[in-house]
């Protein structure tokens, strides 16, 4: 397609543009105006991770940071988060309601709650971040749990064992030396599994190929491990020390010796409660550093404005789906559409020219002497109006064509019924005989005549009766009075084997007689449907094919010329017929440049 047939197809289809523009708009906005007003609050947070103590754990750092996001949000739409907000809130939260994500590359993750009440939205947001908060120290604490009870464990034991200490150098015996090994033992014992346990743990981890929470695993790991060594080194010193008290006391040595090694003792256990302090104090602040933690930045705010109908906007977007809906539409009908509009279609297909364009007698007219528009005589009864003027055009084309050689017998006929193939006809050999010219019209059409129709004569006989007839050509050609150069005969009684009798001998010799005795004869002969245009095509000078854009398809076209060709029919051009006056520039037609030479005074002109 190129751009004048672009801007023809939008100036056809443009009210359908327009009403699918306008269907989808108020549709659109019709529903969207009904719904129930929705508001969104938003809140944002920020998790905040342990500082990297290496190049290498920065990076591992980077992509756990990404994975705790990716957590965070998760749980925040978890169903023991979404519970505990409405047990918190005071009604239900459901999952569709909130929706996380992260803020680009950075650590904050934006929370948006959706929701038709604008204070139950903010409330909703703000109590999902603090359950996260609080979730996220109860998670994080479970990794030190363990070690803080041991922890504290061994400081209750050591504040226990220097109070024993203390009362037994007043009275030293040897239960109460054996009771105190017995509990260090347990000590060591528990002391020896929790190392083992963190080798083993420390053993599982590659230093080469850890990420960055294993390796922040290993470094407390390794810390807990250093910690624990030297305070089982301190108990099992603390252990020699009570065999040796022990032995002292069963033989009898000397108070003094037992004080001093009770006081050892002693100092050994103060030596394990400060050190156990320490580790405890340790602990916590490594906890408190490794943990990560969940800030919330920017509170949410009861929102004024629903995010939700926006009918303008909604009517906008329905208002391009119905416009390109309809442009779909009209996109599959004109590429489906093979019907025959311009005279490019014409030229390509057939190679023919278009010697002729006729607008619609119908579009310019009431009926003319109580005839039915489709039979008028335009020649006749308005000689200025457009119609008029191109059966002139069409004459004066014809006629320069024919300089070097005279067309005397020019057959008239079309692809299809209905494309006005008659009204030509009959209106082009008025104006040929006006041009001076001796005419005759033949309306050889014996299945459905019209010619007598738009003379207003009898075709009582005709053509059939002189073809089967001895009867004088004379006695059945009409003259018409209004047109001294015009002769007319009808097609008579119609016979039952028309084929036949236009093949027949009778009838070639009819037409050259008819040539002989006039100047021109136009015929007019049934469409292509039949047979009849075949037989008479290589007996006339030329042919007129009329064509009616918009109705005939691509192959009613083709066929009915490639027949012509076959036979070596002359075709003299394609003459366009009832062109629609509103969309004339569409099929390219030149009749409506008639109207500007016509007199605007007359009262038989007529615009387009």
């Amino acid at each position: 397609m190129d751009i004048r047939q672009l801007i023809n197809i939008f100036k056809r289809w443009g009210w359908l543009l327009v009403l699918g523009l306008l269907i989808g708009a108020g549709t659109g906005y019709f529903f969207n105006s009904r719904e129930t007003p929705i508001y969104q609050a938003e809140t944002r947070f920020i998790i905040l991770t342990a500082a990297p103590t290496s190049e290498f754990q920065v990076y591992y750092n980077y992509l756990d940071s990404a994975q705790l996001i990716s957590t965070y949000t998760e749980l925040l739409s978890a169903e023991s988060t979404l519970q505990q907000a409405s047990e918190e809130l005071g009604f239900p939260v459901s999952a569709g309601l909130a929706r996380a994500e992260q803020v680009g590359e950075t650590q904050f993750i934006r929370l948006t709650v959706k929701h038709s009440d604008p204070i139950k939205a903010a409330a909703i947001a703000n109590g999902l971040v603090d359950i996260l908060i609080d979730q996220n120290e109860e998670l994080q604490s479970v990794r030190y749990i363990t070690t803080e009870q041991n922890l504290q464990a061994r400081i209750q034991q050591a504040e226990q064992q220097i109070e024993s200490i203390q009362a037994q150098i007043k009275d030293v015996t040897t239960a109460t030396v054996q009771n105190s090994m017995d509990e260090v033992l347990v000590q060591i014992e528990d002391l020896q599994n929790e190392i083992n346990d963190l080798e083993d743990k420390i053993a599982t981890i590659d230093p080469l190929f850890a990420t960055g929470s294993e390796q922040s695993l290993l470094v407390e790991y390794q810390d807990q491990l250093d910690q624990l060594q030297p305070i089982l080194e301190k108990y099992q010193e603390i252990y020699t020390n009570l065999v040796v008290l022990g032995d002292s006391a069963d033989q009898n040595i000397n108070e003094s010796s037992q004080i001093t090694q009770l006081e050892f003792t002693l100092q050994l256990y103060r030596d394990i409660y400060i050190s156990s302090m320490a580790s405890l104090e340790s602990l916590r602040l490594s906890q408190a550093q490794s943990t990560p933690k969940v800030v919330q930045t920017e509170p949410a705010n009861i929102p004024v404005n629903p995010i939700s109908p926006k009918p303008i906007q909604t009517a906008t977007l329905s208002g391009a789906v119905g416009l390109f809906a309809m442009g779909g539409i009209i996109f599959a009908i004109e590429y489906l559409d093979d019907t025959i509009k311009t005279s490019e279609d014409i030229k390509r297909l057939t190679g023919l020219p278009i010697i002729g364009y006729v607008a619609d007698i119908n579009a310019h007219s009431s009926p003319i002497n109580g005839n039915d528009n489709n039979y008028s005589l335009f020649a006749s009864s308005q000689p200025r109006s457009i119609v008029s003027e191109a059966i002139r055009s069409l004459r004066t084309n014809l006629e320069f064509s024919a300089i070097d050689e005279p067309i005397k017998t020019i057959l008239v006929t079309s692809g299809t019924p209905g494309e006005g193939k008659s009204t030509i006809a009959a209106n082009f050999a008025w104006v040929v005989a006006q041009s001076g010219r001796k005419t005759l019209l033949l309306d050889a059409d014996m299945r459905r005549p019209s010619i007598h129709k738009f003379y207003d004569i009898s075709n009582r006989v005709g053509l059939s009766d002189l073809i089967r007839s001895k009867d004088s050509m004379d006695q059945l050609i009409i003259n018409i009075e209004s047109q001294p150069n015009l002769s007319v005969v009808t097609s008579g009684r119609i016979p039952p084997d028309p084929s036949d009798l236009l093949s027949s001998e009778k009838m070639n010799r009819l037409l050259q007689e008819f040539k002989s005795s006039f100047d021109v004869t136009v015929i007019d002969c049934s469409p292509m449907v039949v047979a009849d245009p075949q037989i008479l095509a290589s007996r006339v000078d030329g042919i007129l094919y009329i064509v009616q854009p918009g109705k005939i398809r691509t192959q009613q076209l083709t066929t009915p010329i490639e027949q012509l060709q076959r036979v070596n029919a002359k075709l003299l051009g394609v003459v366009f017929n009832r062109l629609p006056s509103k969309s004339s520039s569409y099929y390219y037609g030149g009749y409506y440049y008639y109207s500007s030479y016509t007199q605007k005074g007359d009262t038989n002109y007529f615009t387009d």
